[in-house]
């Protein structure tokens, strides 16, 4: 497939100032005077996260998958997610979602499958986040942070796509991978 055409490869903003307003152990985050593509003056907001996002797609042999359940303090609610978390940007991506995986469901898997690269609101922050398939798996037991109070539930991955098309599932990197995981197999890209 040809690459889509982009306007102008090089950056056009100037970054005439940049102020740390916040900085912690997993963000930081800056004001920033610039100057717009269009020459006129401006200011950015940007976060910086320090580690990667990582998310994993489990699907066992008959199709099923895992979805993690908790309280999302940032945004008042119960949220469901496929498994997930953060790692550092000097690991390979795959270590830390077999990390992920087996912390939050207690599965470690046989056969991995890059899935995606998304930037999670690039608007304002430079998280980038991984997915991945694992399947081939091997069940365990979990190991939760201790500031973690999650449910682990399975379920078929049809039924997952379906909650994300209802809006149940609401997290981007879940939505992203539960949906371009089903448009694979459809494809026939991905055996289940």
């Amino acid at each position: 497939m040809k690459p889509l055409p982009a306007e102008d490869q090089e950056p056009n903003w100037q970054t005439k100032s940049v102020d740390t307003v916040y900085d912690n152990p997993w963000i930081t985050v800056t004001h920033r005077d610039v100057i717009a593509p269009t020459g006129k003056p401006g200011i950015y907001g940007k976060v910086h996260f320090k580690n990667l996002a990582l998310g994993v797609v489990p699907i066992d042999a008959d199709g099923n998958t895992y979805l993690v359940g908790q309280h999302r303090y940032t945004l008042g609610e119960y949220a469901w997610e496929i498994p997930e978390g953060g790692g550092s940007r000097t690991v390979e991506p795959v270590e830390t979602a077999k990390r992920e995986l087996k912390e939050e469901t207690g599965i470690e898997a046989a056969r991995w499958t890059p899935l995606l690269k998304l930037h999670t609101s690039n608007s304002v922050t430079d998280e980038v986040a991984y997915a991945f398939v694992a399947q081939e798996l091997v069940y365990g037991e979990k190991h939760w942070d201790d500031t973690e109070q999650l449910r682990v539930i399975k379920l078929p991955l049809e039924e997952a796509v379906a909650r994300v098309m209802s809006g149940e599932i609401t997290d981007a990197l879940a939505m992203a991978s539960l949906l371009k995981v089903q448009r694979m197999i459809d494809l026939g890209e991905l055996t289940v």
